[in-house]
């Protein structure tokens, strides 16, 4: 434990208080060399493909919003935890719509407030992420669930 990512690494976000996420679409295998996570998590309809690190599955359709908000809550809080000393990826098939939507989550766990949210993704990790009305408006209710 104790390794973060390099933020200089392709799609680690730097959220506000510092903490390192990587978000990646899963059809993009990891290029040589590059470093793994030593935790994942995986927002897809179906399980995914076992790692050879540590990973969890939020089932979550294409297009979609997780299938249980109250989990997903759960899971994106121990990635956001996790992310001080681990180096940690949210990843969906493109990574883009699901991953871009955690991530977004993910800032606002990190004090950016729900109306930012999205705009800090989209200029700091992928200019199209959080892809579907709902899952902007998921973002925006985010803060508001306890």
């Amino acid at each position: 434990m104790g390794e973060v990512w390099d933020e200089r690494d392709t799609g680690v976000l730097r959220l506000p208080s510092g903490r390192l996420v990587r978000g990646r679409g899963l059809r993009h295998p990891l290029p040589p060399g590059a470093p793994e996570p030593s935790y994942g998590l995986y927002l897809l309809g179906d399980p995914p493909p076992a790692m050879p690190w540590q990973a969890r599955w939020l089932r979550w359709r294409d297009f979609w919003l997780p299938a249980d908000p109250a989990t997903a809550r759960a899971e994106l809080t121990e990635v956001w935890e996790r992310a001080v000393r681990e180096r940690v990826e949210v990843a969906c098939h493109g990574g883009r719509g699901r991953t871009g939507t955690a991530l977004a989550c993910l800032a606002v766990l990190d004090g950016v407030p729900a109306a930012d949210a999205v705009g800090y993704v989209r200029a700091h990790y992928h200019r199209r992420a959080v892809e579907t009305p709902w899952q902007r408006s998921y973002v925006r209710r985010f803060a508001q669930r306890q």
